[in-house]
């Protein structure tokens, strides 16, 4: 029934508009704080304003009853809350603190790529693009990909371009997997895998990666894989931990999935940030281009994460179920910034030669920075990632670490129990990016040399 509102609408620095009805006090269900076991309410007080839902409030009468509405979501999604990302971004700015958590790069991309893009708007370029991609996209990526693997793929029936690399996962899993199947994770892993596969019904099997090298335990991933195992979803390098899966443990995974007739998901968006040993891509091994999604976006290797331009390179058969998840997901992408993207991936190989000496560069402040604070990190041969033991500090877990972190030092680093489906596996752990300038880096150690102090 319709109702007459008295409210306060004003903008908040990130763009979004506040209602404040009087004397608005926000309820919080207790399945928003599900999915990890130890987390601390208070740690959301900051989200309070903007995760809950505008509650209807008739300001009329003073006396007239305030209705409060449950939070409303699918069951399948219930169990996840707001993404750790936002929670921390929002905190860093609520408190001052330098960003070392979510990673995007407080630099902006390269001059060349974004004077296409401006080009592209100028000269008209602004209407629906097709939905899988406009051609010379793709057949850039379809370039970029033999130049990078040695494998030639069909632009038009084996490229599909996406919005970012999270919508190439999401149309990956809801176009290939049904309910029921199963589907392996190795765990620390990005967020919206297991929220895309819950989404699509999968059920969800999960090998733990663990410390000092995070190596593979491929007699456990021998045993985990059944008859019902549809797919095993790999990222390399790997985020969080910065791992990069070797030769031998991709050939043992190839070698499995071709007895047992599973698919492969790999997300490859950190290819062009591999340090310290070359980046193998699953699909390039023999006999694993039939059975194997590879997904990558633009994001990452031209810090331009704000774009959400990612794509997915499969064989027809398995290009068909990513397509049409993909048409009813985003239909297209963003036409303007895929023509400046074609421009992007045919940069000489110089500039990526430079990027990865530019973040060498970056991880070496950051890591010997972390060490001389006194952290135990472990190593990290890709990615703009690394992750460190944080018991040194005497705090119970890492969300108790992090919140101190944030509010008592300044300096903001993400819990990596969130990236488990065991929270406990992680709770020793916490997650620092290096993708920031120097004095950014230089800055957040400085803090936590003065301030952070072992117990």
């Amino acid at each position: 029934m319709p109702m007459s509102l008295a409210v306060q609408c004003t903008w908040t620095p990130l763009g979004m508009v506040r209602v404040k009805p009087l004397s608005f006090k926000p309820s919080f269900p207790k399945n928003l704080y599900r999915g990890i076991s130890n987390f601390n309410p208070s740690f959301m007080a900051a989200m309070s304003t903007t995760s809950a839902p505008t509650e209807a409030v008739s300001t009329q009468d003073e006396s007239t009853q305030k209705t409060h509405q449950p939070l409303q979501v699918a069951k399948r999604l219930e169990k996840f809350k707001t993404t750790i990302f936002t929670q921390m971004s929002m905190l860093a700015i609520k408190h001052g603190a330098i960003n070392l958590g979510q990673g995007f790069p407080n630099f902006d991309g390269p001059e060349f790529v974004k004077e296409a893009a401006i080009e592209a708007i100028k000269s008209g370029q602004n209407q629906y693009a097709r939905g899988y991609g406009i051609p010379d996209f793709n057949s850039a990526i379809a370039e970029r990909f033999r130049k990078d693997t040695g494998l030639v793929v069909d632009p038009e029936k084996e490229v599909t371009v996406t919005s970012g690399c999270t919508e190439a996962i999401a149309a990956t899993m809801l176009g290939l997997i049904n309910p029921g199947d199963e589907v392996i994770l190795f765990a620390p892993f990005y967020d919206s895998y297991e929220a895309t596969l819950s989404m699509a019904g999968a059920k969800i099997k999960c090998i733990t990666l663990r410390p000092p090298d995070f190596s593979v335990p491929l007699d456990e991933l021998k045993s985990t894989i059944s008859k019902n195992t549809k797919a095993i979803l790999i990222n390399t390098p790997h985020n969080p931990t910065g791992k990069m899966f070797t030769r031998e443990e991709l050939d043992m995974i190839a070698s499995l999935c071709i007895e047992n007739d599973v698919l492969v998901f790999t997300d490859e968006v950190y290819d062009k940030l591999a340090f310290e040993m070359n980046h193998i891509s699953m699909a390039s091994l023999p006999g694993m281009y039939e059975r194997t999604v590879t997904m990558n976006s633009l994001g990452k290797t031209f810090s331009l994460t704000g774009w959400k331009i990612g794509w997915a390179i499969a064989p027809p058969h398995l290009s068909w179920g990513v397509r049409q998840a993909h048409s009813f997901l985003t239909f297209a992408t963003s036409t303007p910034m895929q023509h400046a993207a074609a421009t992007a991936l045919r940069a000489p190989e110089s500039y990526y030669e430079e990027l990865k000496r530019d973040y060498m560069e970056k991880k070496a402040i950051l890591v010997d920075g972390l060490k001389a604070v006194g952290f135990k990190v472990y190593p990290s041969s890709g990615t703009y990632f690394v992750v460190v033991d944080h018991t040194p500090f005497g705090l119970e877990n890492d969300i108790a670490f992090c919140e101190y972190l944030i509010k008592e030092i300044g300096v903001v680093a993400i819990p990596t129990s969130v990236f488990y489906l065991n929270p406990e596996d992680g709770k020793n752990l916490v997650r620092f990016t290096f993708c920031k300038d120097e004095g950014t880096l230089r800055s957040a150690v400085a803090r936590m040399k003065e301030k952070l102090s072992r117990k």
